[in-house]
């Protein structure tokens, strides 16, 4: 991504933040959207895992994180400050915490990856038509989505059920905790499973099913609708942000979009990072509609804001499982790893890797699967083993792809973003080889999810015309060969058959 020092940053500068589950930054942009030098700063924080798939964080620990990067942008930014205009905030879709009368969490942060909810997601499916619920939220019932979390807590823990007032997604807290105001914005909101499809109202059926009230959800709110100014506390501890006009959170998913330049139908971004995703972003206004009725099994379709859709499929294994392997077998030596890799064929291994290691989102959506590793001897190498996981990754793309195509445009182009794939020039190339299509790779230090947060904010204070106006710089071209497009597809086949091979042994108990 393009990028500006202190003095010459255009006027007005925004700040972005962007909470994601591995690290919180804070950065300021300029109305190019540039990214300012010098001006970022990161923390890092770890998730608390457990063995019976919980995934969570503490949200007062989080909150105070977030707070301490914004502290340090701002003293990095030095006499800049002033022209500082708006805060845009991107977050991690899907996460449900509880808060009491007081404003005070009764839960953690139950994070996407929690799959302790797997079975109240089966139960739902039995007593809704789980194809018009799909249809109508865009959202599977499915345990990363908040009605199969909400039924297991109140049946796993009853207390913080009972003491909770009301249900939100962490960045609502925060920006509770910083205005006083508690409401949600058609993005975050429309990962959560309770959302309508129009993103104008929460799911009535769901709530009666839940027995939930309106009462319990946070207010819907745009992301161009400013919150109040903070509370005094924090006028005076950051005053250079007092009169900005702060903005509701848009989803880390949609703002990787936004970031990378994908808005509209003839682009596609891919992101791999912890996780993976391929995603476009379409205006309802157009002729090309976003979804098809009924939505394919394999997408979600959540917001942007009231007017954009944003429609695609999301991996839970990516840049997680390949740090992974690279940590049993290589010390981290991802270097080693993709120079052993890159000396094997395409698919010349012998092995077939179901990459289900942190369960499965799109295209399969089961909880229960697990990752497995077939065609291992004692002549396996390193580099084979790790080229086999990249190549799995890359046909559950095609995968998700294979249904995307019906919703963009025929001539489209895909955007690879996210710090895994951008650090992996032979990842990129197999997965243009695997989807028989070119990817343009974006600047690998750059963060796209940070920069569309921050020209979110720059199009809702009017300081630029469209999301599109920023320039988006794109370093490098893979090109798809057609010999090695054939092995994949041989490759994704047999491994579609091992993975019905898998659900049928779990089915019948064995495994």
């Amino acid at each position: 991504m393009p990028e500006s020092d202190l003095k010459d940053a255009l006027a007005p500068l925004v700040m972005a933040v962007d909470i994601g589950s591995s690290s919180v930054r804070a950065l300021l942009y300029d109305t190019a959207g540039r990214v300012v030098t010098g001006t970022e700063h990161q923390i890092r924080h770890a998730l608390e895992t457990s063995p019976d798939g919980g995934s969570t964080a503490d949200p007062d620990h989080l909150v105070s994180l977030v707070h301490s990067c914004i502290d340090h942008a701002l003293a990095n930014t030095g006499t800049r400050r002033g022209d500082i205009r708006a805060v845009g905030l991107t977050s991690f879709w899907h996460s449900l915490m509880g808060l009491d009368e007081d404003r005070e969490p009764t839960t953690p942060v139950l994070m996407w990856a929690d799959k302790r909810s797997g079975d109240d997601a089966l139960a739902l499916e039995q007593t809704l038509d789980a194809d018009r619920i799909h249809t109508e939220t865009g959202c599977r019932l499915h345990s990363s989505y908040w009605p199969a979390k909400l039924r297991w807590l109140r049946r796993a823990n009853p207390d913080a059920y009972a003491s909770t007032k009301i249900w939100v997604s962490f960045v609502d807290y925060l920006s509770w905790t910083i205005h006083h105001e508690l409401s949600t914005s058609i993005s975050m909101a429309s990962g959560t499973g309770l959302l309508h499809s129009s993103g104008a109202h929460w799911h009535d059926e769901l709530l009666t099913v839940l027995e939930l009230t309106l009462e319990q959800l946070p207010k819907l709110t745009d992301r161009d609708v400013a919150f109040p100014p903070p509370i005094e506390g924090f006028r005076v501890r950051w005053p250079d942000l007092a009169n900005a006009a702060w903005h509701p959170a848009i989803g880390d998913g949609a703002a990787a979009n936004v970031g990378a330049g994908c808005v509209g139908a003839d682009r596609v971004a891919l992101t791999i990072g912890t996780s993976g995703a391929m995603r476009v972003i379409i205006a309802d206004e157009t002729d090309h509609e976003p979804v098809s009725q009924p939505l394919s099994p394999k997408l979600w379709q959540y917001r942007l804001d009231r007017r954009h859709r944003v429609a695609g499929g999301a991996l839970s294994n990516g840049g997680n499982m390949t740090y992974w392997l690279a940590d049993l077998i290589q010390d981290h030596d991802f270097d080693g790893l993709t120079e052993a890799a890159s000396r094997v064929e395409a698919d010349g291994h012998g092995l077939t890797v179901l990459p289900f290691f942190a369960g499965e989102r799109s295209p399969s959506w089961n909880d229960r699967l697990t990752g497995t590793i077939s065609g291992l001897g004692l002549g396996t190498t390193a580099g084979e083993l790790y080229r086999a996981f990249l190549e799995a990754t890359a046909y559950r793309f095609a995968s998700i792809y294979e249904d995307l195509r019906a919703l963009v445009k025929a001539d489209h182009e895909i955007h690879a973003n996210g710090g895994a794939a951008l650090g992996s020039p032979l990842w990129l190339q197999i997965l243009s080889d695997t989807l028989n299509h070119q990817i343009h790779a974006l600047n690998a230090e750059a963060e796209a999810s940070a920069r569309g947060a921050a020209i979110s904010a720059l199009e809702s204070i009017r300081a630029i015309d469209s999301l599109l106006d920023p320039d988006t710089t794109i370093v490098r071209s893979y090109e798809p060969d057609e010999n090695r497009h054939a092995i994949y597809v041989a490759g994704r086949q047999r491994l579609e058959r091992y993975e019905r091979a898998l659900v049928e042994l779990g089915s019948t108990g064995v495994v």
